[in-house]
């Protein structure tokens, strides 16, 4: 009897493992997420990760962050932070300044307009993720961020 994910991807064949149907899932689950939620964003005009940057520079505050640092905080990595700045540096969503004694140093901050813009996508994330986590209780959400946590740090 096929698994709901072999008949979900049409598959003929059984999965080899469980370890490829747990892995194929999972990369099933976070690509129908991913374009929720780029679909979601679009209108704002941003895209998922560029969301990502602001709400890490919201949370950075004035003193906001260097290149390299907002990078290590991004949940999904990307090649060329600095092309991402630049993007999102010429819609006026944040701002770059050099530092005072060392001036290799820039500092990244959200700007007005990015504050804005997040507080406009603040307001549908909630019914956003009830409509697509919603279909776990508490205690299941609990568990599966606890088994996705330990899959993490057997890659860290």
């Amino acid at each position: 009897m096929p698994t709901d994910l072999e008949q979900e991807l049409k598959q003929t064949r059984p999965f080899k493992s469980p370890h490829e149907e747990a892995f194929v899932g999972l990369q099933r689950t976070a690509a129908l997420l991913e374009h929720a939620i780029e679909t979601l964003l679009k209108p704002s005009g941003v895209t998922a990760t560029q969301y990502n940057v602001l709400r890490i520079l919201r949370g950075a505050g004035e003193q906001g962050l260097c290149r390299s640092e907002v990078g290590q905080r991004m949940v999904r990595r990307v090649p060329d932070v600095t092309r991402l700045l630049d993007r999102l540096e010429e819609t006026g969503l944040i701002a770059r300044t050099r530092g005072g004694e060392d001036r290799r140093y820039v500092s990244t901050t959200i700007t007005p307009k990015g504050l804005e813009t997040l507080a406009a996508i603040d307001e549908v994330i909630p019914p956003f993720l009830e409509q697509h986590m919603g279909a776990l209780d508490a205690e299941q959400l609990q568990s599966l961020t606890s088994l996705l946590s330990i899959l993490r740090r057997a890659h860290a």
